[in-house]
């Protein structure tokens, strides 16, 4: 059981506690002294979840608790909400998703709309202050003006046509305050699937000796937020005295391109890169299962083969991208409604020092191969 720490300060239930965003918002809560205790929920436990050292020192805090639930099942989930008669949890964060590539509809479903119900349920049997809901901001794919909360949702990943349709059962839901979070591409330290495969494949040719090329055009949209205005936000819409739930977009104010992120890839790793462009890429999309197939195909051996020169044993970083996040889709958000509650960002755009930041941490962590980032 975690310790107590001020009475003044609430608790708090972080679901996917060990996940990218959730490692990082138990930092944030502990480091700031905002919370008298957290309980990390997650079926993934701590020691297997690729921890850095501040993170580990984190979860060892004695104002944090980690218990292990599969919040799919109902039960698991009842259990993972039990006060152990501390009283019940003043907020509770649902970083809990199925983010893993590649798989199947159902696994999605059960993975991100199930368990977001589940959570969402229990929070408001236990009558919770605040039930925060990260979701996705992969809403709509156009770029004609940057996509607002109240505008027609289009959801174009797995993962964001299951959050749509959970944030879709939260009005719902009989006594719930909630508020929905839709960030745009996240990174930061801890990252795996959101810019991480793109620093890989940068990482990839320059082992190569080779220019990337990269599929459609310079100006695609890929909207980013850092982790830690991330988390920030979780916590400015948790602290809210909002009667009204509110869904705000989470998002930068850099509005980043592909061609902003390959430049900073290309400047890291001191390699060239190019697009194929509208006509080219447009042609592959006849076959796009057979060009992303080849595509991680050529960066996966050569992965492998500079972790193992640089004694890279496991990693959990791969070059993989799935085919749904090469499409010619938009990621572009507009930001001010957040903003006008008075939030503020503190990482205002992408930059290349908070890329190599994410790549350095794992470089310590012997997760990335150290040559490649000389």
């Amino acid at each position: 059981m975690a310790a107590m720490g001020d009475d003044s300060k609430p608790r708090v239930l972080i679901l996917g506690g060990c996940g990218f965003i959730g490692r990082n918002l138990v930092d944030y809560l502990i480091s700031n002294d905002l919370a008298r205790a957290v309980r990390i929920v997650d079926k993934t436990p701590p020691q297997t979840a690729w921890l850095n050292t501040k993170h580990q020192e984190v979860f060892n805090n004695p104002r944090v608790e980690f218990r292990s639930a599969n919040l799919i099942n109902p039960a698991s989930c009842e259990n993972a909400f039990a006060s152990d008669g501390d009283g019940d949890f003043d907020y509770v964060i649902n970083c809990a998703c199925e983010t893993r590539p590649g798989q199947t509809d159902p696994v999605y479903r059960e993975g991100i709309y199930k368990l977001t119900v589940n959570c969402a349920l229990e929070a408001a049997k236990h009558n919770v202050k605040r039930f925060v809901e990260v979701s996705s901001g992969h809403m709509c794919s156009t770029d004609k003006s940057p996509h607002r909360e109240d505008s027609k949702a289009e959801p174009w990943t797995y993962v964001a046509k299951y959050k749509h349709q959970a944030e879709e059962e939260l009005p719902k839901i009989p006594g719930l305050r909630f508020t929905v979070l839709r960030p745009a591409i996240v990174y930061g330290i801890g990252d795996k699937h959101g810019l991480a495969p793109r620093l890989v494949i940068g990482a990839v040719y320059k082992h190569l000796g080779e220019m990337m090329k990269l599929l459609w055009t310079k100006d695609l949209k890929m909207n980013t937020v850092h982790v830690t205005d991330l988390c920030r936000a979780v916590w400015h819409v948790a602290m809210r005295d909002d009667t009204l739930s509110q869904v705000y977009n989470v998002v930068d104010e850099g509005d980043t391109t592909q061609g902003t992120i390959s430049s900073l890839v290309s400047e890291i790793f001191n390699i060239n890169h190019d697009y194929w462009g509208t006509a080219v890429s447009t042609v592959c999309k006849t076959d796009m299962s057979g060009v992303v197939e080849e595509v991680n195909d050529k960066h996966m051996g050569p992965w492998a083969e500079a972790c193992r020169l640089s004694g890279v044993e496991n990693t959990p970083l791969t070059p993989y991208i799935d085919q749904e996040l090469l499409y010619n889709k938009h990621l572009c958000l507009d930001g001010g409604q957040l903003a006008r509650t008075g939030f503020q960002l503190c990482v205002p755009r992408i930059t290349k020092d908070k890329l190599r930041e994410i790549l350095e941490d794992y470089v310590v962590m012997n997760l990335f191969p150290r040559s490649l980032l000389m």
